[in-house]
């Protein structure tokens, strides 16, 4: 009987562990004996998924980056020794980003087969990327990528497939229960780790620029490390800010416009869940001009792509959308379209694909 056993470093509420969480309930579903392994101690998309088999190792996340590096080499041997008790040879090892590498080195001395899910490229520094991307290409058996941009960025090996994040069907249904209406004063939607390279100071600035609308970020960080960032800032009052939300629907149904503001010259997005999740609540997108995330908005048909430096453009281009009904109701319907091409179906379909052709 074929088993996989999954791998993800940090069980939280950002894309990667929801994209495993979704593969997780599809094998399990097919019957296919699961387990993951991932760090313990703290709650994720990652948490009391039935039917799995839960692992864990240690791992501790710091803010200090030589302490940080430390544990992350420590872990990475705790974990390939841990594998090497637990694996056989017929078990398929599903890393999840390429962070893992303890587990890769663990399947390739075991000979099992080793698929490597990619969601990241911007690592840095660059010999730490190096590292990792050179033992994916070393070990991997398969590589499934989050979109074309990425694939042909991150080019690894023959034997690579594209497997497109998708919206869980509890999302979709609780998304078709909405019904648009005309909101009094705009709400602009940003939803994203608490990271400079995020666009977070950015999107202030367009708060206090654009005195009008409403601002709202929604941050995968606490209360503490958020008035940690925000200490020293004036946080204008069209600016609301929330920390880590386990139910993201209000927001969407609330809101009038999604953005996604990185900085393409340190942190290109692959894919771009949360605008996914947004346009198919109807909201047109405002994205970088880079990367996965224009695989998802088409630029002037349901949102634009500016690079999150030019606020002035990025202002500009709010204020156009909003202030402009028929603009605003065929971007709207544009996104919604664009959004039931990525369905659960598909990616059913593709993940056990991905697994049964080995």
């Amino acid at each position: 009987m074929k088993r996989i056993v999954a791998i993800h470093l940090l069980n939280d509420y950002s894309g990667s562990p929801k994209v495993l969480m979704q593969l997780l309930k599809t094998w399990t579903q097919h019957g296919i004996e699961t387990h993951l392994f991932t760090s313990g101690g703290r709650k994720g998309f990652l948490s009391d998924i039935s039917q799995v088999k839960n692992h864990s190792f240690w791992y501790r996340f710091s803010s200090n980056p030589i302490i940080r590096i430390y544990n992350f080499f420590v872990c990475q041997f705790l974990l390939m020794i841990k594998l090497l008790f637990f694996l056989n040879r017929k078990d398929i090892l599903y890393i999840n980003t390429v962070l893992p590498f303890g587990a890769a080195v663990a399947g390739k001395i075991k000979g099992c087969k080793v698929i490597y899910h990619i969601h990241e490229t911007s690592i840095k520094p660059a010999i730490f990327k190096n590292l990792l991307f050179g033992i994916a290409k070393f070990t991997a058996h398969k590589v499934v990528y989050v979109s074309e941009f990425l694939m042909k960025q991150e080019s690894l090996i023959k034997n690579q497939v594209l497997l497109y994040n998708v919206l869980e069907k509890d999302f979709v249904e609780k998304a078709n229960q909405f019904q648009s209406q005309e909101k009094t004063v705009p709400i602009v939607l940003m939803i994203c780790s608490l990271k400079i390279y995020k666009g977070v100071n950015e999107f202030l600035q367009l708060a206090q620029k654009n005195a009008h609308y409403i601002f709202k970020l929604v941050v995968n960080a606490s209360d503490k490390e958020i008035k940690d960032y925000f200490g020293m800032r004036k946080i204008p009052e069209n600016l609301k800010i929330y920390s880590t939300q386990t139910n993201t629907h209000p927001f969407y149904r609330e809101a009038s416009l999604i953005v996604n503001l990185s900085h393409t010259d340190q942190w290109v997005e692959t894919f771009g869940l949360t605008i996914l999740e947004g346009m198919r609540y109807r909201l047109p997108a405002i994205v970088p001009p880079i990367g996965g995330v224009t695989e998802l908005v088409t630029n002037g048909e349901n949102g634009f792509w500016i690079n999150s430096k030019n606020i002035d453009e990025l202002s500009e281009k709010i204020n156009y959308i909003l202030e402009n009904k028929m603009v605003y109701q065929s971007f709207s319907n544009a996104s919604y379209a664009k959004s039931l091409i990525f369905s659960e179906e598909y990616f059913e379909k593709e993940s056990i694909n991905i697994i049964s052709s080995l």
